[in-house]
């Protein structure tokens, strides 16, 4: 499942490395977003290109990441789906990498593609800048919420199915880099199982990043909301 808002020069490569992996099953849902650039349509496009491998949702404008990603997942379950990849559409996650985070769903509920993990690293061109905000701020979120994970920021992720389910959806709020937090808090409280993978999360290399000072501020303060709301939440196993 990929969302994306003007990703039309990634887009076709994209689906290409993902089904020359050759998977069984593979099917690509793309949430689109309205984008100015053609985005969507270009996906359609695709289609005859891949038959029956692709579903397009289009969204009336730009309505932000985390309702983009549950609108996703919501589809994935519909279709019947038994393992929904998250991923960006910009090649930051490598498709290679999806058939290890697959596998770790045989013994784990959320298979998440780590940075910060023994083996995984970082685009060496990112400012040393960029770098110190992204481990501060995995860690500042690591702290307040009481996780091990090491990668709370991370948007490459595998999940099973029963595990999305047993997820109150509807209670997720966040956008940005505090979906991708506020989704594994609430996983952990539930009481499944998450593994990392280590990656190498790669700069992008055509478009523009999403990424803004006020998705990062919304992110810090946004933590300690997460704390508090989901106090109730207990396993159900």
């Amino acid at each position: 499942m990929i969302p994306t808002y003007n990703e039309a020069d990634n887009i076709p490569e994209l689906l290409k490395a993902l089904f020359n992996l050759n998977l069984n099953q593979t099917h690509v849902l793309i949430v689109d977003d309205n984008s100015p650039d053609g985005t969507g349509d270009i996906a359609e496009a695709l289609k005859d290109r891949y038959p029956g491998k692709i579903s397009v949702m289009h969204r009336e404008g730009k309505q932000g990441l985390g309702t983009a990603y549950i609108a996703g997942f919501k589809q994935a379950i519909r279709e019947g789906a038994d393992v929904i990849v998250q991923m960006d559409a910009d090649f930051s996650h490598s498709p290679q990498k999806i058939p290890a985070l697959v596998d770790k769903l045989e013994t784990w509920d959320m298979a998440l593609g780590s940075r910060y993990v023994t083996g995984g690293s970082l685009d060496e061109g990112w400012a040393f800048w960029r770098k110190g905000l992204s481990s501060f701020g995995n860690l500042y979120a690591r702290v307040i919420l009481g996780m091990k994970i090491r990668d709370l920021t991370g948007g490459f992720r595998a999940w099973r199915r029963e595990t999305l389910l047993g997820i109150p959806l509807e209670r997720v709020k966040s956008q940005g880099y505090a979906f991708q937090v506020e989704m594994a808090y609430i996983t952990q409280r539930k009481g499944f199982n998450i593994t990392e993978v280590p990656i190498y999360f790669a700069d992008r290399e055509k478009g523009d990043s999403k990424m803004s000072w006020k998705i990062q501020i919304e992110a810090a303060f946004r933590v300690w909301s997460i704390l508090f709301e989901y106090r109730d939440l207990q396993p159900d196993r």
